[in-house]
């Protein structure tokens, strides 16, 4: 039986302060390679391709060439394959495997522990086309006089077909014995020879292809439990036979599973799990396989192209081209320091993992597209590995038995982001208010609110709203001063809340606050109105512990309580909780967190938390965008860091989390502009980041405090993205502020001018985005896939829209940066601080940028880049 075992490190201290990254810890199971058999005596044979429709927009062809290999591809484009397996190697493969995973608040990792069995070897012995309209119950007789109506062509005419068929392939897979150990580290293939005193495992599968919408093939795998032939008998059973009921018997329960619980369905499968222990380190036995367990480990193996760029992944900090990586699908923390030195050093001594690495983040997602315009994304919340590390294939290990996803078809990124995001959804247009001007996030009560707010008016500076996080009020712990996550006002702490905010609101300037899902004991706060952790509490809301209580999350200096968001009751309790705030006036909230759900916990749904984990953030999205809706209220908005493959459908508007108040690449200045824009690809349309950063630290080794340069370069950065928002960091006091002199007062005023200049631009890309799911901010690959040089951008340069072009200066110290001008603009680059056009294609140029006129630049004709100019001076910014 496979083995979980969870491993939580809160209290551990003095660390490996060189822990193995996520991408590598994760995959100790070797590449799964193995070979691929066509059976002749089922499916049809032929020197040529075969041709099976797919819908009315798709095709399978198998080949015999090779060893045979399958394709799909768009009958506009039949010759250009979008999806093809490697020819003789097996695309499918299984394996049952102990799971560990590693806890430690917030971080979490997988690691694939002592393989049991795994079958790596494929025979394909039916290709079946079956019509949508049939019934699932059918016997197999009706399959085959449906099959019978699209027999395989052997040429290429697109013809129309009165029904809409489906493809289900079926056959088998198998190994030639059981192994008893872990598996060699230099692969598992066909070539590797294994004693044969085990038994010889196999085990039957469908994949059903179906047409989803006109750009896009869906894929269902399920996998039935190993068989094992002991002896010498080595002859697979064929499924010839029993396909139908295999695929009668998975489908009807799937479809009445699916009825029933909804999305929850992708959560409740069985795993084939054993949970063994959630505590400290234990050590694991040897386990026996009994026949009746499922495989935990499904592989995923087709081709790719060498020279293929990888592009999406959800919200990714190093990384835009993931070609030679590994990229784990696990929501959570992204980490102090990710990698760069020495603060990711000093955060895992002090707290296991807690530095992160290249590959953790608040919000991937299981999606890509390539620059040979190929494009796949999962369903579903399993954890998942996309291996990239080979140069001719793509591997995705996927944690469960059974696997959903869709293959999209389409001609530009452009396109295929569209195509996306009209499946999993798409932000809808935000309030024009927090995209018009400053928003200005500060804290410490009613008095400094209005001191800073007298001087930003001295300043002419154009501010939005105020963000005031510690509206909740502040308490002093061992590591400084800390939020009660009680969500109320701290009525000593903001006293006069609702006249502070009446005043500010006649002045077209709106209030916004911060929450999270979790709950703090405050028993002794003593001028609290509620105590919603009790509250919650009683009503049995809170995600439990195996022994049926509150789970108490470790949380930096206290413990917390998480909202079970699985519970029919949680929603309509918080829901009243954020009402309250919002009939005072609020406008607009952070909803912080949600990507810190114990591995181990109990839900109210029993789901798998493990899957769940993925899921926790969208529920908690989808908690805040009832309320917006319920409310009716157009100008409501709340924005958020976790998220995971569907969060553009209940999201509203992101922020990227909690980058060091640093130069450094992964986890500073740059990496805002990394995952600004990994993001966009991956329809999360709106993001920013906090001006400044936000991680600030203050040890007696090792220092990162705001420096003044860098608070005024991120200033010129974000004010071309899509929000232009102020943080003071976790240690106001060691940053430099816009309020801290003269000069950043006019930095800042003069930069959210500049903000405010494109505002009719920006009004523009967020309609777009609400229609079309494209970014506001976008990688040059967007607009200009052809040009080999544009793949070799990371944070250096981006584009705002399609008519401005913002090469930001990200090095302390640096008064100029290279510019790149894309082949395959006709239109020349006018750079908005000199005039100077420059028309050269696929050429790059030294750009003067000193403090306050970073490069950028707008196409030469654009009216979109004259009425940008033209408000600039209008603004006093131009002369």
């Amino acid at each position: 039986m496979a083995i979980l075992k969870i491993t939580k490190k809160h209290k551990k201290h003095l660390n490996n302060p060189f822990p193995s990254s996520s991408a590598s810890a994760s995959t100790t199971i070797p590449y799964v390679k193995g070979s691929l058999f066509i059976n002749a005596k089922t499916v049809p044979t032929s020197d040529q391709n075969l041709f099976f429709p797919i819908g009315n927009a798709f095709k399978l062809s198998c080949s015999p060439k090779n060893g045979g290999h399958l394709s799909v591809s768009h009958l506009s484009q039949p010759t250009r394959p979008i999806w093809s397996s490697i020819p003789g190697q097996a695309f499918l493969s299984a394996a049952m495997a102990d799971t560990e995973v590693e806890e430690s608040r917030g971080s979490f990792l997988v690691i694939d522990r002592d393989v049991h069995l795994v079958c790596n070897h494929q025979i394909i012995d039916g290709i079946r086309v079956i019509n949508d309209n049939c019934r699932f119950d059918q016997n197999l007789e009706e399959h085959e006089k449906v099959a019978a109506d699209y027999s395989p062509c052997e040429d290429d005419a697109e013809e129309k077909v009165k029904k809409i068929p489906s493809l289900l392939i079926t056959g088998r897979l198998f190994n030639k014995t059981k192994k008893t150990k872990r598996f060699q580290k230099h692969g598992i293939n066909a070539s590797i020879q294994f004693e044969a005193k085990r038994p010889f495992v196999y085990a039957r599968y469908w994949i059903l292809f179906s047409q989803k919408t006109k750009h896009q093939v869906g894929f269902e795998v399920k996998i039935e439990k190993p068989s094992f032939i002991s002896g010498t008998k080595k002859q697979v059973p064929s499924t010839t036979s029993t396909a139908s009921r295999i695929y009668r018997g998975f489908k009807k329960r799937m479809s009445n599973r699916k009825k029933r619980l909804g999305w929850c369905w992708y959560l409740s499968k069985p795993k084939g799990f054993v949970l063994v222990s959630s505590v400290e380190e234990e050590e694991m036995g040897n386990f026996e396989i009994p026949k009746a367990e499922e495989f935990n480990r499904v592989w995923l193996t087709y081709s790719s192209d060498e020279k293929e760029r990888f592009y999406g992944f959800g919200e990714q900090f190093s990384h835009m081209d993931f070609k030679g990586k590994k990229v784990p699908i696990l929501v959570q923390e992204q980490g102090i320091g990710r990698g760069d030195q020495p603060i990711t050093l000093a955060a895992n001594l002090v707290s296991y993992r807690a530095g992160g690495d290249s590959s953790t983040t608040y919000a991937p997602s299981p999606f890509y597209m390539t620059s040979k315009m190929r494009s796949l994304y999962l369903e579903g919340y399993d954890y998942t590995i996309f291996d990239l590390t080979r140069p001719d294939r793509v591997q995705i290990q996927i944690h469960g038995n059974s696997v959903e996803g869709r293959i999209l078809h389409g001609n530009s990124p452009c396109e295929l982001i569209e195509h996306f995001t009209e499946t999993i959804g798409r932000l809808p247009e935000i309030p024009e208010w927090i995209i018009s001007s400053a928003v200005v996030g500060m804290q410490g009560g009613t008095e400094a609110v209005r001191r800073v707010w007298d001087e930003l008016r001295a300043y002419d500076v154009p501010v939005s709203a105020f963000w005031l996080q510690d509206w909740v009020g502040q308490r002093e712990t061992m590591i400084g001063s800390q939020l009660w996550w009680n969500w109320e006002v701290d009525a000593q702490r903001y006293w006069g809340w609702k006249e502070l905010i009446k005043d500010l609101g006649d002045q077209n300037i709106k209030v916004m606050t911060y929450c999270n899902p979790c709950l703090a004991p405050v028993d002794e706060k003593t001028n609290k109105r509620r105590n919603l952790f009790e509250e919650a509490k009683e009503l049995d809301i809170l995600v439990k512990d195996n022994k049926g209580n509150p789970y108490m999350v470790p949380n930096t200096a206290f413990d917390v309580g998480m909202l079970d968001l699985t519970h029919p009751k949680t929603g309509t309790w918080f829901k009243q909780v954020l009402r309250e705030m919002v009939d005072d006036g609020v406008r607009g909230w952070m909803a912080d967190f949600g990507e810190g759900l114990p591995v181990d916990a109990v839900l109210y749904s029993g789901e798998d938390p493990i899957s769940a984990h993925n899921r926790y953030p969208e529920l908690w999205a989808k908690i805040n965008k009832e309320l917006v809706e319920e409310k009716q209220e157009e100008d409501l908005v709340f924005f958020m860091r976790a998220g995971f493959r569907d969060s553009p459908k209940w999201g509203m508007l992101f922020w990227e989390g909690d980058q060091m108040v640093s130069w450094q690449t992964n986890d500073g200045i740059k990496s805002s502009v990394v995952g600004l824009l990994s993001s966009g690809i991956s329809g999360y349309a709106f993001n920013h980041s906090d001006i400044g950063g936000y991680c600030t630290v203050n040890l007696p080794i090792v220092k990162y405090r705001r420096s003044e340069e860098l608070l005024l370069r991120w200033m010129e950065l974000n004010s071309f993205t899509t929000v232009f928002r102020t943080h003071e960091g976790n240690k106001p006091s060691c940053n430099s502020q816009f309020y801290s002199n003269q000069h950043t007062f006019s930095h800042f005023a003069r930069f959210a001018k500049v903000y405010a200049a494109w505002k009719f631009y920006r009004v523009q890309l967020v309609k777009e985005a609400s229609q079309k799911g494209l970014p506001v901010c976008r990688h040059l690959f967007l607009h200009y896939p052809n040009d080999d040089h544009v793949h070799h951008l990371s944070y250096q340069q981006f584009l705002v829209g399609s008519e401005l072009l913002v090469v930001p200066v990200l090095d302390k110290g640096k008064n100029k940066v290279k510019a790149y001008f894309p082949l395959g603009e006709s239109a020349g680059w006018l750079h908005i601080w000199t005039g100077k056009v420059f028309s050269k294609q696929g050429t790059e140029e030294w750009i003067d940028s000193p403090i306050g006129y970073p490069a950028v630049f707008v196409k030469v004709g654009s009216i979109i880049g004259e009425t940008f100019l033209s408000n600039l001076k209008s603004f006093g910014i131009l002369l």
